[in-house]
C-alpha cells in the first residue's frame, strides 16, 4: 500500500500560530497589567521621597492644611524669568514645593507663575514694575558667581496668596543676610514650606487665638508697641488687659509684658502664676535695669539702676534669673554723635555703641533657625536655675566678645567715642533670651492666695503643661516712631543703619510656637544639605564632563542597537536553517 505526505504539516508550520497566540497574550497581559496599573494609581495615592534630608516630604501639619482647604487658594509667584542656574534652583524649588502642595490641596489650591520682565516694551516692563511696588513688592538685587564671574540680577522674590478675597505677600528670600549667597539661597529653600503654608493657615477663616498685653505698669504704649500689636492683628485678637480689672485670664490663649517700669502686686503676680500654670502662654520682654536716655541727654551721664517690678521669685520658680547688669559687645549697632562743627552747624556722625548689642548667634530651635541679626537695646544677661519639669532652651546669645557690668552701671554717651579695649571683652557669649517648657509650678502653691485666706494646694488639678519666651531687653518689640507722621516704624528697622533687623520674625515665630497647636512651626526646622560642586575640578575637567554626558549616552545606545541586531540575525537565522 502506497502511502504519501500531502496532509502532513510542512516542518515548522504547526510553531507559526502557537508563536502568534503567545505574542497575543503577551501583549493582551501587558496591556491589561498597564491598565490595572493605572486604575490602581487612580484610587491608590503614594509618592517616594528617595532623598536623605527628605525634602520633597510634607509635614504632617501641612497635609493636614492644604486636604481641609473648603475654599479656593491662589498662589502667584513672581520669581521666575531669565535668571543665573543659582537663581533658577530657588524658583525651582518654589514650583517643587508648589508642585507638592498641589498634590495635597487639590483643585482647592491653584498657582501661577508670572514673569514680572516680560513686557513687550520697556514702558509695559516698567508700568509692571510700578504696580508690584504699590502691592508692597519691593525687588532685591542678589549676586552670586558663577563660572567665576560676579552675577547680580534684579527679582521680585515673592508670592502673593489670596484667599476669599484677602491678599497677603509672602518673601520668598530669607536667610542670613550675613551668608554667602548660596548658603542663604539654600535656607531661603529650606523656609519655603512653612512660608507658604503658615500665610495659606493665617488666611483661611477659622478661630483665631486671643492676646493679652498687659498694661498699668508703665508697660510701651500703642505707638511705641506699634507695628508688633499690628502684626499679631493680622492673625490673633489682641486686646489690653489690666490685670487689677480683671478677675484672671483664662478667657486669652498668651499674654504680653512688655517693658514694664513699676512693681507688680501680689494679687497681679498670682493671676500671671496662675494663668501660666494652667497652660496660658506667655511672652515677656523686660529689663533688669532702669536707663534713662534723657537723663543721659540732659547731663551727658547717668547710671543705669535696678528695677524692682516684683517679678524675680516668678522666673527663678520657673527656672530662671534676669541678672541685674548689662552686656556689652563689640558687634554692636550704632548711635549718631556730634563730632565736630561744619560751619555753624553741628557735625553727627554714627559711632558704635556696645550698649546696643547685635545678636547673630542662635540656637536651631524652628524659632531662630535662619534668621538674621536682631538688635538688642541695654539688655542683661540670664542665668538657669533647677526647675523640675521645665526644659530650657538658649535662643540667643551675643558674640564671644562681650563684657558684662553688674549695676549700677554709669551710662555715657562720651564713650562711644573711646576705642573700646577688647582685653576687656572677655566673658564669652552671654545668653539674652530663653524659652521654657513644661509643666511650670506655681509660686504660689501651699500659700494663701494675695488677699485671702483661701490656701492654694500643691498640685493643682487644672495645672497643664506650657510655654514662656523671656528675653531680657523691653526695648525689643519697641519701634522707632517716624518723627514726621508719627507712626511707628517696621519693628527691627533702624534709620541710622538704614537695616531692618529680625527681630519682627524672632517674635512672630516664638508667637508662633508658643500659640500654634497644629505643629506647623516645626517645618521651620527643616534642613536641606547644600553639596556644592569643587569649583576647581569644575574648572580643570569641564570639557571631559561635557564629553563624556553628551558621548556616552549616545555610545550606549549604538551598543544596544548593535546587540539587539545581532540577536534578531542569530534567532532568524536557526528558523531558516
Amino acid at each position: 500500500m502506497e502511502t504519501t505526505n500531502d496532509h502532513l504539516p510542512a516542518p515548522g508550520a504547526s510553531a507559526v500560530p502557537s508563536r502568534k497566540r503567545a505574542d497575543l497574550l503577551r501583549f493582551a497581559a501587558v496591556l491589561g497589567a498597564l491598565l490595572l496599573l493605572n486604575f490602581l494609581g487612580q484610587r491608590l495615592f503614594f509618592r517616594l521621597d528617595l532623598t536623605e534630608e527628605k525634602r520633597y516630604t510634607m509635614a504632617p501639619a501641612t497635609k493636614k492644611l492644604l486636604s481641609d482647604l473648603k475654599e479656593p487658594v491662589t498662589i502667584t509667584v513672581y520669581l521666575t524669568g531669565d535668571f543665573p542656574p543659582a537663581f533658577r534652583r530657588l524658583e525651582q524649588g518654589v514650583r517643587e514645593t508648589l508642585n507638592e502642595f498641589k498634590v495635597y490641596g487639590g483643585a482647592n489650591l491653584n498657582y501661577i507663575f508670572i514673569d514680572p520682565s516680560a513686557g513687550s516694551t520697556e514702558a509695559n516692563r516698567n508700568k509692571f514694575y510700578q504696580t508690584l511696588f504699590k502691592k508692597g513688592l519691593s525687588p532685591t538685587n542678589l549676586g552670586a558667581t558663577e563660572n567665576g564671574k560676579r552675577v547680580e540680577k534684579i527679582i521680585f522674590p515673592w508670592a502673593v496668596v489670596s484667599v476669599g478675597g484677602k491678599e497677603k505677600n509672602v518673601l520668598l528670600l530669607r536667610g542670613s543676610q550675613t551668608a554667602a549667597p548660596d548658603v542663604r539661597l539654600n535656607q531661603s529653600i529650606e523656609g519655603l514650606e512653612y512660608e507658604l503654608a503658615s500665610t495659606v493657615r493665617n488666611l483661611v477663616p477659622g478661630r483665631r487665638k486671643r492676646i493679652g498685653v498687659v498694661q498699668g505698669h508703665g508697660e510701651l504704649s500703642n505707638a511705641e508697641a506699634g507695628d508688633i500689636l499690628g502684626a499679631w492683628q493680622q492673625q490673633y485678637e489682641v486686646y489690653r488687659v489690666t490685670l487689677g480689672q480683671v478677675p484672671d485670664l483664662r478667657s486669652l490663649d498668651a499674654i504680653v509684658v512688655a517693658q514694664p517700669k513699676s512693681p507688680y502686686s501680689e494679687e497681679e503676680k498670682f493671676k500671671l502664676d496662675q494663668f501660666i500654670t494652667q497652660g496660658g502662654r506667655a511672652l515677656f520682654f523686660v529689663d533688669a535695669l532702669r536707663v534713662d536716655l534723657d537723663s543721659v541727654s540732659r547731663n551727658g551721664a547717668a547710671l543705669a539702676t535696678p528695677y524692682n517690678l516684683n517679678l524675680d521669685d516668678l522666673f527663678f520658680k520657673y527656672g530662671l534669673r534676669l541678672n541685674q547688669n548689662l552686656v556689652l559687645d563689640l558687634n554692636s549697632g550704632q548711635i549718631p554723635l556730634v563730632t565736630g562743627m561744619e560751619g555753624n552747624k553741628p557735625k553727627i556722625e554714627p559711632m558704635p555703641w556696645q550698649l546696643y548689642p547685635l545678636v547673630n548667634k542662635f540656637s536651631a530651635h524652628p524659632i531662630t533657625r535662619n534668621l538674621d541679626a536682631v538688635y538688642l537695646k541695654f539688655a542683661g544677661n540670664i542665668d538657669t536655675v533647677k526647675a523640675v519639669g521645665v526644659r530650657k532652651t538658649a535662643l540667643m546669645t551675643t558674640s564671644r566678645y562681650t563684657r558684662v557690668l553688674p549695676a549700677p552701671v554709669p551710662i555715657n554717651f562720651n564713650d562711644a567715642r573711646l576705642e573700646p579695649n577688647p582685653k576687656l571683652y572677655q566673658n564669652g557669649f552671654q545668653p539674652v533670651g530663653y524659652l521654657l517648657e513644661g509643666q511650670f509650678r506655681s509660686l504660689f502653691a501651699n500659700r494663701a492666695q494675695p488677699g485671702t485666706m483661701q490656701y492654694q494646694p500643691e498640685k493643682n488639678a487644672q495645672a497643664r503643661p506650657s510655654k514662656i519666651l523671656v528675653i531680657a531687653d523691653g526695648d525689643f518689640i519697641r519701634s522707632e516712631i517716624d518723627k514726621k507722621t508719627g507712626r511707628p516704624l517696621r519693628l527691627g528697622f533702624d534709620r541710622l543703619a538704614n537695616t531692618e533687623f529680625a527681630n519682627r520674625e524672632l517674635v512672630l515665630n516664638a508667637t508662633d510656637y508658643l500659640l500654634d497647636d497644629t505643629g506647623l512651626i516645626a517645618v521651620r526646622g527643616k534642613q536641606i544639605t547644600l553639596r556644592p560642586l569643587d569649583k576647581v575640578r569644575l574648572a580643570e575637567e569641564r570639557r571631559r564632563w561635557q564629553i563624556l554626558n553628551l558621548g556616552a549616552p549616545l555610545v550606549l545606545l549604538g551598543l544596544f542597537g548593535a546587540l539587539r541586531a545581532w540577536r534578531r540575525k542569530r534567532r532568524y537565522a536557526s528558523f531558516a536553517a
